[in-house]
């Protein structure tokens, strides 16, 4: 039995990667827009057939060959389901957008690592060193110190203004 659940336990593992795997594409904006493309493209064409049908529909109804009794299948309903795919569309591209400019800011304001290895005959050579990191970082934190004191200057700025005047 023992035996058993040792040979189940690698099984398994290749099948939680993949399932881990699904899940981060599914977060992946690029991945869902290319899964999305597929179903737009399904709904562009049902909704262009709907389109000609009801068109052709109309078009008989018109010339007095057909009543208007016949069920034709809505447009509106169709549209509206182009519309919503074309909006998460929409939505998976500003989010990859800001995925990438996020990923370009982090390069700008940090672009060398520091090195994680023990070993000194490891050391990247894009890497930086402990102390040229934290002087980086101490900038940084000065940057974001300078960036709140004239948040709050302006703040009482602003709420200084916002209070009546003593009367003269």
């Amino acid at each position: 039995m023992y035996a058993q659940q040792q040979a189940g336990g690698p099984m398994s593992q290749p099948g939680l990667q993949q399932q881990q795997l699904s899940q981060q594409q599914d977060f992946d904006p690029v991945h869902r827009f290319k899964m999305l493309i597929p179903q737009l493209k399904e709904s562009l064409q049902n909704l262009m057939k709907i389109a000609s049908l009801n068109l052709a529909h109309n078009t008989s109804i018109d010339n007095g060959i057909k009543s208007s009794d016949a069920s034709v299948q809505r447009f509106d309903k169709s549209l509206e389901e182009f519309y919503a795919l074309c909006d998460q569309l929409e939505l998976c591209l500003r989010l990859a957008y800001e995925c990438l400019s996020q990923s370009i800011d982090s390069a700008k304001h940090s672009p060398n690592l520091v090195p994680t290895a023990t070993k000194p005959d490891t050391v990247q050579t894009e890497s930086m060193s402990y102390a040229q990191y934290l002087g980086m970082i101490k900038s940084q934190i000065s940057c974001a110190k300078d960036i709140h004191n004239a948040l709050l200057e302006c703040s009482k700025k602003i709420a200084g203004k916002g209070q009546p005047q003593g009367i003269m």
